[in-house]
């Protein structure tokens, strides 16, 4: 999403792994060698020959380019002669002229054709850079994504992909071919007129290149700094419309506009000032160019009035330097967008450097085959694990989920039943001991299999802004319609989904903004209940519901547990009371373990935990 400020120059500004801190700069020559791999992996067809092909039509037309002037330069002589007769002249000068316009036809097409022979080819590594960033991105930590701005994110993705394009395009077919041509036309001019023709050429073309070089380097804070506000403009929209509901519950819809309006003129004063700043190198770069074509300019009318060239080849001349020209008018824009393009992939590849907290074993262990009752064992064998964020965590914890039970994790706000819950899914990893699934340390299995064999129904279920039927199929994607409706019908979503407009087919809305709460958790439930897993793990999964709908959900839940283990985190008691065993945990330790029963007996923190609940006191004890 643009936020409505895209500019030509809008491009890639430092993002940040965590919040919007400054990226520190990778270098160019990295930066290049990665341009290469994703062209080599791009996967296009016919890549090498593409690839040949494109190239030496780059350098014909450069080529051809050069050297057509000298054949209409050689008409004119011809006719400025006149020392045949008039048809003789005529039909020589025609053959010439009609030389030079199919050799310059070739030189004007040649880019283009090149064009439509490598745009397989870069599209290919366009959608390779995207698709490697994006994954690795999904690869990262908990707290990488917890930390990051979204729609900044998103920037340095999108960003950075674009940018393999622009190098390609300025660097392949532009800026190296352009050298190319400036040493052709040396040396034809050196050949064919005087070496202070060519000594006036390149002389311009240097002069040209070290001013936009220092021009551009100069310009380069202003681009970085109205970058850093267009980040900071398009982080507040994406903000605002993910939390939609919140700024309209606290009437904030004016600051948040206020705000987003001040990130825009923040942004509309920097990118003036680079504007301003662009305007005033494209007038020193054309005084240096006009310089350069009046010095050869006077060189060949100097030399034809001594009679050492012809009239044609003053005219040979000046063609060659407007030709030269028109790739160096375009040799700016392409430095200046090239320098551009390597900001957008030094966020790009520091995104990519970032590493996952979690790591895929080399070598993978297989869980034991699924045996009914017997799968689904989850231990935790002395883990201790402290969050960045706070002062406690997680301390010595050792506890067994018995395949086919129910255990429950209850306690106050803040002491670690979240953080357990993580550990069961490995989106964290133990700072000391181990979690294991059926005797396999979490660490060995594969992230895929393991995600196979658990499943979450969170407090908070958040959904794609699709369809409820591909919502539930997400839990199983290769899961039929019946398959899909079964599960919605276990999760109490049959009469809610006959009701619906288009029914299965009903869009949900942005992260299923137009469900209840209710709605959504249950949509969450049947999407565990179709991934058909070995653990099912339900954190506050049904905490949104009304009586009577949650009491004909624990009904399914019960159904669905049976056979599988269940890792419970609950607010309300009543919910877990028939759990097999129960885990108070308080301060990041279990200080009490037992059943329903037991627990009440040993009139400790869970029975208090109780009287306040059955006297109907509302205390929050959820994390």
């Amino acid at each position: 999403m643009r936020a409505g400020i895209l500019t030509r120059e809008s491009g890639g500004a430092k993002a940040a792994q965590s919040g919007d801190a400054a990226m520190p700069k990778v270098n160019r020559t990295a930066a290049l060698g990665q341009l290469w791999s994703l062209v080599l992996r791009s996967g296009a067809p016919q890549l090498k020959a593409r690839l040949g092909l494109a190239l030496s039509l780059t350098f014909a037309g450069k080529a051809l380019g050069v050297t057509a002037p000298l054949l209409l330069g050689a008409a004119v002589n011809k006719v400025a002669q006149g020392q045949n007769a008039p048809a003789q002249v005529t039909i020589v000068f025609a053959g010439l002229a009609i030389g030079w316009t199919a050799v310059r036809f070739f030189s004007s097409a040649a880019p283009q054709m090149r064009d439509l022979v490598f745009a397989p080819v870069g599209q290919a590594a366009q959608n390779r850079a995207a698709s490697d960033a994006f994954t690795h991105a999904m690869s990262l930590s908990l707290d990488f994504h917890q930390g990051k701005r979204t729609g900044s994110l998103a920037r340095v993705i999108d960003r950075g992909s674009r940018a393999v394009e622009v190098l390609l395009e300025t660097l392949v077919f532009n800026l190296a071919p352009t050298f190319v041509e400036l040493i052709l036309a040396a040396a034809v001019l050196t050949h064919a007129y005087d070496w202070r023709f060519a000594l006036t050429a390149v002389a311009t073309v240097l002069i040209y290149a070290f001013a936009t070089y220092k021009l551009s380097v100069w310009r380069l804070e202003f681009r970085r700094a109205m970058n850093e506000a267009d980040n900071e403009a398009a982080g507040q929209v994406v903000d605002a419309l993910l939390n939609y509901e919140t700024v309209r519950s606290f009437g904030a819809e004016d600051r948040t506009v206020a705000g987003y309006q001040q990130a825009l003129g923040r942004y509309g004063v920097l990118s003036v000032r680079s504007a301003n700043s662009m305007t005033l190198m494209n007038i020193i770069q054309s005084a240096i160019l006009s310089l350069g074509l009046g010095g050869i300019a006077v060189l060949a009318g100097s030399a034809a009035a001594t009679g050492k060239i012809g009239p044609g080849d003053v005219t040979a001349s000046i063609l060659i330097m407007v030709n030269l020209y028109q790739p160096l008018q375009f040799l700016g824009f392409a430095y200046r967008g090239s320098r551009q393009a390597f900001i957008d992939m030094e966020n790009m590849l520091e995104l990519r450097r970032a590493h996952p907290d979690l790591v895929e074993a080399e070598h993978p262990v297989a869980l034991p085959p699924f045996q009914a009752e017997a799968a689904g064992e989850v231990v935790f064998e002395n883990v201790s694990y402290r969050h960045t964020a706070r002062s406690e965590g997680l301390i010595d914890v050792s506890f067994t989920a018995k395949a086919g039970k129910t255990t429950a994790i209850v306690g106050p706000s803040g002491a670690g039943k979240t953080t357990l819950i993580r550990l069961a899914l490995r989106l964290i990893d133990p700072q000391s001991g181990a979690v294991t699934l059926d005797g396999v340390d979490l660490r060995s299995l594969s992230l895929k299999d393991l995600r196979k064999a658990v499943a979450l129904v969170p407090q908070d279920v958040a959904l794609f802004n699709d369809s409820v039927q591909a919502n539930i199929a997400f839990g199983n994607p290769d899961a039929d319609e019946a398959q899909v409706m079964a599960a919605a019908e276990a999760a109490e979503l049959g009469s809610f989904i006959a009701g619906l407009p288009e029914g299965m087919e009903t869009r949900v809305g942005e992260r299923g903004l137009k469900l209840s709460g209710g709605e959504r958790q249950r949509v969450g439930v049947a999407r565990a209940l179709l991934a058909n897993p070995r653990v099912l793990v339900l954190d506050e999964a049904t905490s949104a519901l009304d009586s009577k709908t949650e009491a004909a959900i624990q009904t399914a839940l019960r159904r669905a547990r049976a056979g599988r283990t269940t890792l419970v985190v609950a607010h309300r008691l009543s919910t877990i009371a028939d759990a097999n065993e129960i885990l108070v945990i308080k301060r990041g330790r279990i200080v009490e373990r037992g059943d329903h029963a037991a627990l009440l007996a040993a009139n400790g923190d869970y029975a208090a935990l109780w009287r306040r609940q059955t006297r109907g006191t509302s205390i929050g004890v959820a994390e």
